[in-house]
């Protein structure tokens, strides 16, 4: 089996690191897998992929001056995909699905696209490509979002489309185990993970951590990440008087052990297509508290079972959870840590989410 898979870029953003997890699963199960990074420019990989998995630049195949590059990745698409003859094609994000759908037009290449967003909730996704989804989507053998809440969306912003179906983001597979234990004090960590940009909220977090900074003297909230907003942010912290109460210690090369020194976790974000921060954060073991943001918090949480859900928006309810986490005895965050850890391992496990991606581009039901 050839898998033609399309990525915008192999930076180090979630739907980068789930692109890497599928692309190394296939690889290693004996599929041939051609990882095509469809930036503009030649970036970086930051991903760790397998020997098997071949990484091409469609940059090192554009010709001609800035203005003609749209219409030549979709010309240098065309030509790659013609070469190859994969036996089938994935794309990930809006703007790549746009151009693989235009590139691969006539072949007979069975073609699946996912959105790796919310489609309610694009607020940034240009008009050009809102129109390009609605018209282009019904070509895809089958379109794929992460979570069920996110179906009726994207019928919504492409109601052509017929064969549509959710698909959760998988565990990536060399997440560490559970944590058995939580760090010692008498320091204690409450940790954030993502980019610095209006949607995770990072922000508001730090205000409302401020609001309980007495309350809970020995914690400290640790935000990892970078963005636009990172130094206004540490300005506000200043501000604050809680340099050393809030950390902003930049990007993390290796979030999961960053995780591991955390004794909670929290999803402040205002929309998410699939938090991944937070399915890793609960897999490692952490009780976490999380945003009822769409969407994704309320289907791995199940509906709060295995998490604080917090009703959207509601920073008073924010803070009164964050409160509730901190002033458990370690032993309860570790037996809730433990629960979560076993549900999501359990639900979001690589191999039942690969036989679901295997069935994407069978012709199945309209829908699931």
């Amino acid at each position: 089996m050839h898998t033609l898979f399309l990525v915008s870029s192999m930076h180090g953003g979630g739907a980068e690191r789930v692109a890497a997890t599928l692309a190394n699963a296939w690889a290693r199960r004996g599929d041939r897998v051609t990882l095509v990074c469809c930036y503009s420019g030649h970036g970086t990989c930051l991903q760790q992929l397998e020997p098997g998995v071949e990484l091409l630049w469609l940059a090192d195949r554009l010709r001609g001056p800035r203005w003609w590059r749209p219409l030549g990745k979709i010309l240098a698409l065309r030509a790659l995909a013609r070469a190859l003859r994969p036996d089938r094609v994935l794309s990930f994000l809006t703007n790549v699905n746009v151009t693989t759908l235009l590139a691969t037009r006539g072949l007979g290449l069975p073609v699946v696209v996912a959105e790796r967003t919310d489609p309610a909730h694009s607020v940034n996704l240009e008009p050009v490509l809102r129109w390009a989804r609605r018209r282009l989507y019904p070509w895809a053998r089958r379109v794929v979002v992460q979570t069920r809440q996110s179906v009726p969306h994207l019928r919504q912003v492409a109601p052509g489309v017929r064969r549509l179906m959710a698909i959760p983001n998988p565990l990536p597979d060399h997440l560490p185990g559970v944590r058995e234990v939580e760090p010692p004090g008498p320091r204690y960590r409450l940790a954030a993970l993502g980019r610095f940009n209006p949607i995770k909220q990072f922000d508001r977090l730090i205000e409302v951590f401020a609001t309980l900074a007495e309350r809970c003297p020995a914690w400290d909230l640790v935000i990892w990440g970078d963005g636009a907003q990172r130094a206004a942010c540490q300005q506000r912290v200043e501000a604050l008087g809680l340099s050393g109460r809030v950390l902003l210690p930049g990007f993390s090369a290796d979030p999961w052990a960053d995780l591991y020194t955390a004794h909670a976790f929290v999803l402040s974000s205002r929309v998410e297509g699939f938090p991944n921060a937070l399915l890793e954060a609960m897999a490692l073991g952490l009780p976490c508290v999380a945003n009822d943001c769409p969407s994704g918090p309320q289907e791995l949480t199940q509906a709060g079972r295995y998490a604080e859900l917090v009703p959207f928006q509601d920073e008073a309810a924010l803070a009164q959870a964050l409160l509730r986490v901190m002033r458990q005895s370690p032993d309860q965050r570790v037996a809730a840590g433990h629960a979560a850890a076993a549900s999501v391992r359990a639900r979001y496990g690589l191999d039942a989410v690969l036989r679901a991606w295997d069935t994407a581009w069978d012709d199945g039901p309209a829908s699931t």
